[in-house]
């Protein structure tokens, strides 16, 4: 565990054993498969030892013997262990696949569904592009690790052991000789990879914030902004610049890499051509026979590829870790709204709404969200250290429209939040149908919400598919009458393609109106037995607007609804309008009522603040 007193090395060791641990936890599913993986490179560092005995009886004994069917035999005994050596090296290939393979999917599929299951303020400090970095990028560099890196590991531990031992056999005088190099490839191993690790974080950084820069560029919405602002040529320059920085982190790397492994390589050169100096001398004074010495010469390059490996692997482990340690540090991250143990479905749901005593506080970003996701200075910025609401008491009964009004930052939207339970509340209790929110099963409580923005999000799809998203196993009948009493049926069978028509990224190649109705008959289909609608008509003109209150009238009929508006037209109507100021409620009533009153309301309608002020008159 993670302790704040903890220095920056002894958090790293932590963070790796714990990856490690994590690791082996989502490998545990192929272990038959990793088990005839080691296997088959157990097996193939021993078939690979058979071409060097065999040439060794060659030399010393077929052909001074003349013996040509032992030449024969040997050679055919070789040719079977290319043969075999061939075949394994396939086997390992399926297998490294499968687990490669295997592996990035369940991590990716892991990162996934965790990142459904975070809450509404992860999103709205997350980086999309740092985000889909860790589901593409990292998750690679992970299974890197228990793949390929797994496998050099025993390949050349076990091919180092085998070689060895066979050496030793053989000569053991060479054979400490071509171990006297050893230290050289370990001592500084350590170092590289400490070094290595380093710059792949910052290259997995750097390479994250230009994955962010093209997720929001590359939208409509930041496409158009950058456009309207003539930015092109500042974009270009500040994605070179990133750019720049990984291609100097790769280089840096690959640089830092290569230098090491060269110099590991002329080291092991040196100590083959040591072992064939006084190897030759020791045939030359007869202690061994040219067999052994062609033999030790053939087995030698096999101890140092494998040094090499090994160093190689533990710098290819340390770097792998990089990624590790980003892929569980979002798979291990606060969720902070859990369905409770015990969690009930609602069911029938009536529409009933209660808040009692409700107190709210924005959690602190790092109850919700994770570090590195963020922009540098993001995290930095204060938190909220005050409630948004206080001691709010509510009472909307079946079938009741409620509009919630007050001046920006008064707490509306966030009001509207809680029944949904995108957060929990602080203190008090949010209720539907006589159950505490937290009670109930989020599926089921969402099942029974249903929600209109004034910016509905429609996805790059058709727009039957974008209606079918409330509702998947919904019959044509149903999007027909949906979209009929959403007012928006004539629209799409005047367009080509009618409910094939592609509505484009977030739904841009439709009106403000069109997306709206079109959201409003998503919802009609889902058939939920609440509605928030929150500022759903704000930013649409006039004919717009009344196509949406047509709308919206067939969509409230006979449900619960909480509606946050400023105009008139959406206010006047409501069975009761609650003001909210500074996070209490100060009024509520009819509108006729609260303009009788003469406090904040009547003063908000004065002031414009809710629109269409002639409407009041």
């Amino acid at each position: 565990m993670l302790m704040p007193g903890d220095s920056d090395a002894v958090k790293g060791k932590k963070l790796q054993r714990r990856s490690i641990r994590r690791a082996w936890q989502f490998a545990r599913p192929y272990r038959r498969t990793i088990l005839l993986f080691l296997t088959a490179i157990v097996v193939a560092a021993l078939v690979e030892l058979i071409p060097p005995f065999a040439f060794r009886t060659i030399l010393d004994d077929a052909i001074p013997d003349r013996d040509r069917g032992l030449i024969t035999a040997l050679a055919v005994v070789v040719v079977a262990a290319a043969l075999a050596d061939a075949g394994l090296a396939i086997v390992q290939r399926w297998c490294s696949a499968h687990i490669g393979e295997g592996l990035i999917y369940d991590l990716r599929v892991a990162l996934f569904a965790k990142v459904q299951r975070m809450p509404v303020a992860f999103f709205t400090r997350t980086q999309t592009g740092a985000l889909t970095s860790r589901l593409n990028n990292d998750v690679v560099g992970a299974q890197t690790a228990v793949t390929s890196t797994l496998g050099s590991v025993v390949s050349n531990m076990v091919v180092l052991v085998t070689t060895l031992i066979a050496m030793a056999l053989l000569e053991w005088r060479l054979t400490l000789l071509a171990l006297v190099v050893l230290p050289i490839f370990i001592i500084p191993a350590k170092r590289v990879g400490r070094r290595l690790q380093e710059v792949s974080r910052e290259n997995m950084a750097t390479n994250a914030e230009m994955n962010s820069q093209m997720a929001e560029r590359f939208n409509v919405a930041g496409a158009l902004l950058v456009k309207l602002f003539g930015r092109q040529n500042d974009e270009v320059t500040m994605f070179s610049g990133r750019a720049a920085r990984v291609r100097d982190t790769g280089v840096r790397a690959a640089m830092i890499g290569r230098v090491f492994f060269v110099a590991l390589g002329l080291v092991g050169a040196l100590g083959a051509a040591a072992i064939y100096g006084v190897g030759a001398h020791l045939v030359v004074s007869g202690n061994i026979s040219p067999g052994t010495l062609v033999a030790l010469a053939a087995l030698v390059t096999r101890v140092y590829q494998p040094l090499t490996g090994l160093t190689n692997a533990r710098v290819d482990l340390m770097t792998a870790m990089v990624s590790f340690e980003r892929v569980f540090e979002v798979l291990d991250a606060p969720e902070f709204v859990t369905d409770r143990p015990g969690a009930i479905d609602l069911v029938d749901p009536k529409g009933r709404v209660e808040l009692r005593d409700v107190w709210f506080r924005y959690p602190a970003a790092a109850d919700v969200t994770v570090r590195s996701l963020e922009a540098p200075s993001a995290f930095s910025a204060t938190d909220p250290d005050h409630d948004v609401l206080q001691g709010v008491s509510l009472v909307i009964e079946p079938g009741e429209t409620v509009a919630l009004v007050g001046s920006s930052g008064s707490g509306k939207t966030t009001l509207s939040g809680l029944v949904p339970r995108l957060y929990d509340v602080t203190g008090g209790a949010v209720l539907l149908d006589g159950h505490d929110v937290r009670d109930l099963t989020q599926h089921s409580l969402r099942e029974a919400i249903g929600v209109v923005s004034q910016d509905p999000h429609l996805f790059h799809e058709t727009i039957g598919a974008n209606l079918r998203y409330a509702k998947p196993d919904a019959t044509d009948a149903q999007l027909d009458a949906a979209c009929r009493g959403a007012r928006i049926h004539d629209t799409i069978s005047s367009l080509p393609d009618g409910y094939d028509t592609v509505v484009g990224e977030r739904g841009y190649r439709l009106s403000g109106g069109e997306k709206q109705r079109l959201a409003i008959a998503r919802l009609l289909l889902k058939n939920p037995a609440v509605m928030i609608l929150d500022e759903a008509t704000s930013h649409l003109d006039n004919e717009n607007e009344a196509h949406v209150q047509a709308a919206l009238e067939e969509a409230l009929r006979g449900r619960t609804a909480l509606v946050i508006a400023h105009r008139l037209s959406t206010i006047r109507d409501a069975d009761r309008i609650v003001v909210l100021d500074d996070g209490r409620i100060v009024e509520h009533g009819t509108h006729e009522q609260l303009l009788a009153l003469d406090g904040v309301y009547a003063a908000q309608v004065r002031a414009g603040e809710t629109h269409l002020v002639d409407d009041a008159v």
